[in-house]
């Protein structure tokens, strides 16, 4: 009788070649996140990356205190959120316009005027926080004594 160990052990070696072959070549995919981070830092002077944490995506901006765009939430497809001062420049507008308009393939000009109706309404007859819905994104603007900030998502099912 001959022994069949040469033949097994042949086959796992195949196997294992195989294996080793089929995710050397698998393409990498990157993030949606990222993708959105970059697409903005190269379109948006003085716009810079900082650091990711889990789905978000945190980034710097003179304009701004915070920014960050996070993916895949449990209500939201992508969201981008804004902090500035408690009365916002008319370039933090600019700057959330044209942040919005890249992140939601949306005209620049909807973008600005969504997230300026949404930051100026905040007052004594509405309140320090405003939730509206414009172009299909949902907007929600608050502020404190010191900061305004502004959170656009659009949902899952849009």
């Amino acid at each position: 009788m001959t022994s069949r160990r040469p033949f097994r052990r042949s086959i796992f070696l195949a196997a294992a070649i195989a294996l080793f072959a089929a995710f050397a070549t698998s393409p990498a995919r990157a993030d949606r996140c990222d993708d959105s981070a970059k697409q903005l830092a190269n379109l948006i002077d003085k716009l810079k990356v900082n650091f990711k944490a889990a789905n978000t995506v945190y980034m710097t901006h003179p304009q701004a205190k915070e920014l960050s765009v996070a993916c895949r939430g449990d209500k939201f497809a992508i969201e981008l959120y804004a902090k500035g001062d408690r009365k916002p420049k008319p370039e933090f507008f600019a700057l959330v316009g044209a942040m919005a308009a890249a992140v939601f393939s949306i005209p620049k000009d909807d973008a600005m005027t969504g997230s300026s109706r949404c930051l100026k309404r905040m007052g004594l007859l509405r309140g320090d926080k405003v939730t509206m819905r414009f172009r299909r994104l949902n907007m929600e603007c608050q502020r404190n004594k010191t900061e305004a900030w502004i959170a656009i998502t659009r949902g899952k099912d849009e």
